[in-house]
Formats: C-alpha cells, structure tokens, sequence
C-alpha cells in the first residue's frame, strides 16, 4: 500500500518472534477459506469443520482469500457486518480484499461498508498491490505506524502489504494480492490496484531481507483466470520464493495442493504450493508444508473438508439465528407481483443455448425497462437504458414475488445513473458490450423497450454493430454519431464496469448522475406498476450471424 516510510521496508508489519534456533524439517499447517459470498448461514458448519480440523492437525494459520461481500440477502441487509462476526470467533491470521469488496463503492460515499469491515475485524488486510490511501474512510486503518522490530504485532483490521507471524517458532511472511480486474468487475474508486508480479518480487525481497525464508502469497487472483490480469500459475512460475499460495476468485475446488516445479518454459524452479476451496464455504481447506532448514518446500499434503457432513456448532448457531430470522422476514415479504411466465437467467455454462450474457432475454427486458421507467421520472428524455448482464444473477420463477428473489437477481445494491453521451460514444459502448460474441461477456448489455440492436458478431471486434435505433418522437430511429443522448444504467456500468470505456470516459467528464434507488428497488416498483408480469424475448437484440 506504499504507506509506510521507506527506511521500513513496503509496510511489512512484525509478529511477535522467537529468537529459537529453526528445526528442520518444518511442517507449516494452514487451514483455508474464499468466496464465500454472504453465505452467513454456512458459517455453523464451517466452524465445526474447523474445530475437529484444528483437533486433527493442530494449531496452524487461518487464512481467507478474498470475497466475503456479495450475493445474498444477509450481504443486502447487513452489508458484512453478520460476516466479520463470525471470523472473528474463528480467530482468521489474515484476510485479502477480492474483487465483490469493493461492490458498495460509492462514487460520492466511497467505501463505508468496507472500512466498517475492516475496522470490525479481529485480524489484519493485506494487500501488497492495493493502495487505500487516497480514500479517506480508511484514513485511521492504514498500517504505516508498525515497526519491522520485535516489539510490534500487527493491529486488528489494520492495511498492510504484507505481514510477518510467527508459527511454530519460525517466521512466515504473508502478504497479499488482488485481481486488477476489480477495475473493471467492481467498483475501486480512488483504491487503486498496481501490478501484482511486481507487488509480489517486491514483497519477496522485502521479507528476504529480513531473513523470512518462508513466504505465503494470499490471493484473489485465480488459479488459472485470465491471464491479462494474472492468476495463481502465473504468479509460481514468474515470482521466485514464493513457497505458497493459497487463492480464490476463480472459485477452483482443488482437492489436493497443487505444486508447480517448473516455469512457463519448462525449467525447474523452487517448488510452489497452491491451494483454493471451492466457494461458498462448503469446504474448509487443509495444507500442511515441509520445508528444509532453507525455507525450500520439500513436500506438502492437504485435502478439503466438506462442510455439510458435519453439524453446526451450537454457539455459533445461536449467534446466527436473529440474523436468520430478520432475513427470512425480508426474503420472503412479497412485492405485490406475480410473473405470469418464468424468467429465465441462461448460461452456456450451464448447458443453455442461449445466454443472458451474449443474448436478448425476457428477464434483461424487464430489468431495463424498470430502469427507463425510473430514469423518466427524473429525466422524460431518456432515450434507452442499458443493463450490464453480469450484473444479472438469477432467474425469477413463475408466481408471487419476494424479496429474496428479487435481491438475488441484482445482489450488488447499484444505484441508477443517467449519463450524457454522443451517439458515437453510445455505438462504441455497444461495439465494447459486444466484443465477445457470441462468446459471453459480462459487459453485454440487455437494452429497454424502443431500443433497436442489429449486429453481425462475424465481424471484427469494434466493427460488430450493423444499427442502433432508439425511439424519438414515437418513431424508431438511428442513433447520429453527432447527436447527444441521456441514458440510464447502473453506476457500476455508468462508471466503466466490464470495460465500458466509453462510459467511463464521460463519468470523467462529469456527465454521469446517479439518482434513484438501487437497481432491485426500481425492479420491485416496476414489477408491481404491472401486477401481472409477463416477459418475453422480443427482438430488441438480433445478430445476423445467426440467422442463416
């Protein structure tokens, strides 16, 4: 975080060391979690996991690889805070910002919910190649008042690159690394995100210098994601003296430590344990490590411990259940809407044909033409609102509508923002949403009722869109490079999410404001104006490669 004066090494903080002599070999135990993703109810079990783990292995570091936000009504209501609760009776060594963390950035607010998790937690943030320190709500978070000297533990909820605890009387240095892909998944703000092959060579030498032989990598990367941004196999063939990295992101369920011995060019390195549990909570992973007096790893074993074989621990189910019961309370409130036909949520990786990320659907219909309708209120010339479809995350089912459903449609509580664009900007941000057909992108864009897409994903990336209308005037008509528009999305989107350059560029400009509620509010006030909800693929979205 680059916080911390030079003449102390990168913001290294210090546990509290031995001066004892190393034994060789050292086994290093770690137990290990990510993405759980607001699954508050998993907890119980997960801590039972932990225990008969603890009582099976013996003492050892607990870490969580990022993604803690996001994605369920307990995240919607109590924004983290149920979570910290729960980690800090399990007592975690370190935790890495993922990407979802920064999904309640606010451009105006910045990120209340995640300082209030930080300064929550019972253990500290580590993040080598995040940089807090131009956001002020984590102004009395940053760790640059603890010494590289003996004196000094780091503090609770506190930022570091890196830290070093000792464990079983040797030093272990831990640092951690976030995707740069939050840049454009999520929404940073003024947290920035450096290079993570250059955070992670720094921090070796950091740690080396000080004589910390045995170096863990905590990351929210992925094991193998794309390369652009990096991943886990990247980071143990190019960075050298990392002995182990323990992941997240990609939501990789490896059942046993993975160990790469050579580089991308297939020559023999010092070898790298990697290891990732699923998601959700519904493993606990085990790594154990043998090093020689060196700090090289000789050999590792591990395994992922299921968490629903096993009961929930009693107190921490009594700490969950006013949690519960205030979220079914919510969840299952109904709107006052009944979808009269199913709205799917496809995915080609569920087997789908089609996909809410590379086609029209009667969901992302609905979902925009709220949007408009919300939009008009404060604007009546809005031409067309656009929805991001990785913002789009389940499916509503036919029936009476509750609050759960819609929250788990749009989890991550974006606010709505009318942005001023040309008519070129507006081609460009489609030829952007379009990049991957017909391929699935988060960044295809669903798009309101009146609104006229035709393109041809044949042809080269940037040259895809063969016409645009929107509706002027009651008539359909072709956007005009020359003219200005006012369109409604998300501020997420409004802001440059999933590479919407084009938008980002007028945010910059300040020509994006937000107004409104959040995205799952204007969908509820939608569904209700209807009453009887009934959606279907329409042709508001046609690729010509697939029509013959």
């Amino acid at each position: 975080m680059r916080l911390i004066p030079h003449s102390i090494t990168l913001g290294i903080a210090a546990g509290l060391l031995t001066t004892s002599a190393y034994a060789a070999p050292y086994t290093l135990t770690i137990f290990h979690t990510n993405d759980l993703h607001g699954r508050t109810d998993h907890y119980p079990q997960l801590i039972t996991t932990l225990d008969e783990a603890r009582e099976r292995f013996g003492d050892g570091l607990l870490l969580y690889a990022g993604d803690i936000f996001s994605g369920t009504l307990y995240f919607t209501e109590y924004q983290g805070q149920d979570a910290v609760e729960f980690m800090n009776l399990m007592g975690y060594d370190a935790f890495v910002p993922g990407n979802h963390e920064f999904d309640l950035g606010d451009p105006e607010e910045g990120h209340q919910a995640l300082a209030a998790f930080f300064t929550a937690a019972d253990f500290p943030i580590v993040g080598a190649n995040l940089d807090f320190s131009t956001s002020p709500e984590f102004a009395d978070l940053l760790g640059n008042s603890i010494s590289t000297g003996l004196e000094h533990k780091p503090k609770p909820g506190h930022l570091y690159d890196g830290i070093v605890v000792e464990q079983g009387g040797e030093r272990i240095g831990i640092f951690g690394l976030s995707t740069q892909g939050s840049e454009t998944i999520s929404s940073p703000g003024k947290v920035t995100i450096s290079d993570y092959r250059a955070a992670a060579e720094a921090m070796v030498e950091a740690f080396e210098a000080q004589g910390v032989n045995k170096i863990v990598a905590l990351t929210h990367l992925g094991y193998d994601s794309d390369p652009s941004m990096g991943n886990d196999l990247l980071l143990a063939q190019h960075v050298e003296g990392v002995d182990v990295i323990i992941g997240g992101h990609s939501h990789t369920h490896l059942q046993a430590p993975v160990m790469l011995t050579e580089n991308d060019r297939g020559e023999p390195i010092a070898p790298t344990v990697i290891g990732q549990a699923g998601e959700y909570g519904q493993h606990l992973g085990v790594m154990q490590v043998t090093f020689d007096d060196n700090g090289n790893v000789l050999e590792a074993n591990g395994e992922l411990l299921a968490t629903a074989e096993r009961e929930p621990d009693a107190e921490a189910a009594a700490l969950l259940a006013p949690y519960t019961a205030k979220i079914e309370e919510v969840r299952d409130t109904l709107v006052g809407a009944r979808v009269v036909s199913a709205l799917p949520n496809p995915r080609h990786g569920k087997g789908d044909e089609q996909s809410v990320r590379a086609d029209e659907t009667a969901l992302g219909n609905l979902i925009a033409d709220g949007q408009l309708v919300a939009a008009r209120r404060v604007n009546p010339g809005t031409v067309l609102a656009i929805q991001n479809s990785g913002g789009i995350r389940e499916p509503i089912a036919q029936g009476d509508v509750s609050v759960g459903e819609l929250v788990a449609v749009q989890p991550f509580g974006n606010r709505l923002a009318l942005v001023s664009v040309t008519g070129a900007e507006l081609l460009e941000t489609f030829e952007i949403g379009l990049a991957n057909a017909p391929d699935e992108n988060g960044g295809f864009l669903q798009v309101s009722n009146g609104t006229e897409l035709v393109y041809d994903s044949r042809q080269p990336v940037g040259e895809r869109v063969v016409s645009l209308k929107v509706t002027q005037n009651g008539m359909l008509q072709p956007v005009d490079p020359e003219s200005t528009y006012t369109i409604a999305t998300n501020h997420f989107t409004a802001a440059g999410g999933d590479s919407h350059t084009a938008l980002e560029a007028a945010y910059e400009d300040e020509r994006s404001t937000i107004v409104g509620n959040t995205d799952w509010e204007m969908l509820r006030d939608y569904m209700v104006s209807l009453g009887g909800v009934d959606y279907q693929v329409e042709g508001r979205i046609t690729d010509q490669a697939r029509q013959h």
